[in-house]
């Protein structure tokens, strides 16, 4: 096994930052899934109206896409470190580094919300939503996305928890009378790395015959799943070159909704 594919890993864990949980958009193994993030965003931008709040913008990735077509735009993240950096570079905009639900703005703050691939992660998430709706101005939108748990390789460690359609569909209705759930979909292309991913991770997970994946407390998990995430990707990159470097965020689609979204991709309109 070459030492070197391990090199980018311990890069990005030594700032106690990234994780393969937060791909890159400067690690060529990690394409697919930074054009499939940044999707989202771009999606998001007619929905996008007067005062915008991120919950959980991460390093940024749609800072610049959805900022420069709101009145006004605010970012929370719990990563302090990235916080400070996104300060330097969008002095405009408004950046708070910590942890939510709950959230410290008044009711009826915000015209848009978005929050993308950020509920998974969360302990309570009904409470996620409840102030979503709380601080959401009446007439506004607010935009989820998580992955869809029917198109899963394996456990991931870092989410609490993953949904099915109606499984968010159910949750939010519970504060939002108007839901409607779509999704992202890849075209060939995508599905072609899709189904080469699965192979590969099966293909590990064969070793997996206690199915301890599913058996052990997830702190247990998080640096084995980093390491062999890492090497999945950086396989997959050594395979099929053209095909990881060539997605585009265009080749990712939105769609109706269906068990084969890769995500969910859900409006709340309050």
């Amino acid at each position: 096994m070459n030492p070197l594919f391990f090199v980018p890993l311990l890069k990005l864990l030594s700032m106690n930052v990234f994780t393969t949980e937060i791909a890159s958009d400067k690690i060529i193994s990690d394409n697919p899934i930074h054009q499939r993030l940044l999707k989202a965003y771009l999606l998001a931008k007619p929905f996008i109206k007067g005062n915008l709040l991120e919950l959980g913008c991460g390093e940024g990735r749609g800072t610049a896409e959805l900022a420069a077509i709101a009145d006004h735009y605010t970012a929370i993240d719990k990563i302090a470190e990235v916080i400070e950096k996104l300060k330097l570079l969008y002095p405009s905009y408004h950046f708070e580094s910590g942890l939510f639900p709950p959230m410290a703005f008044e009711d009826d703050s915000f015209d848009s919300i978005v929050s993308f691939q950020v509920i998974e992660h969360l302990e309570d998430d009904e409470l996620f939503i409840k102030e979503i709706y709380r601080i959401l101005k009446p007439g506004g939108i607010a935009l989820l996305t998580t992955p869809n748990r029917k198109m899963t390789l394996s456990r991931n460690p870092w989410h609490i928890r993953e949904y099915t359609a109606d499984e968010l569909s159910n949750l939010c209705l519970k504060y939002f009378k108007q839901v409607e759930m779509k999704g992202i979909k890849g075209n060939k292309k995508v599905m072609e790395y899709y189904l080469r991913n699965k192979q590969s991770v099966d293909s590990i997970m064969q070793f997996d015959v206690f199915n301890l994946q599913y058996r052990l407390p997830a702190v247990l998990l998080k640096v084995p799943y980093d390491l062999l995430n890492r090497f999945n990707r950086n396989k997959l990159h050594n395979q099929a070159d053209e095909l990881v470097t060539s997605i585009l965020h265009e080749d990712y689609i939105e769609a109706q909704q269906s068990d084969d979204n890769l995500d969910l991709f859900c409006i709340l309109r309050k």
